[in-house]
């Protein structure tokens, strides 16, 4: 499984910026794959999940403002991010396991490079 993200930059508070993951290896009959971020100074976190079984899932500080999506015919998920905040700046990665069909206590087995968003106020 190998997974490549483009995307990220640098933008002003409120702007918006869109992170994709082009994957191979494993295709869309099962899966689950989200968007981690490590802001300076803090653990990763799980920024949002989406999988073949449910839906995707978002940490509140998120919700309302960014969306996961797939596209089946590219083999890319693709973070949509808008309203970003001074708090959304971090690394973020990509990662995918085909394993799990759910993002509940799903366990990555893939990761992608990380990519910087910088937001400022």
């Amino acid at each position: 499984v190998q997974l490549v993200e483009s995307g990220g930059g640098l933008v002003q508070a409120g702007g918006s910026l869109t992170l994709s993951c082009a994957f191979s290896g494993f295709t869309f009959d099962n899966y689950a794959i989200g968007w981690f971020r490590q802001a300076p100074g803090k653990e990763r976190e799980e920024v949002s999940c989406i999988s073949s079984s449910e839906g995707s899932t978002y940490i509140d500080s998120v919700k309302g403002r960014f969306t996961i999506s797939t596209d089946n015919s590219k083999n890319t998920v693709a973070l949509q991010m808008n309203n970003l905040k001074p708090e959304d700046t971090g690394l973020y990665t990509c990662a995918a396991s085909p394993f799990d069909s759910s993002c509940r206590g799903w366990d990555p087995t893939a990761w992608g490079q990380e990519t910087q968003v910088t937001v400022s106020s």
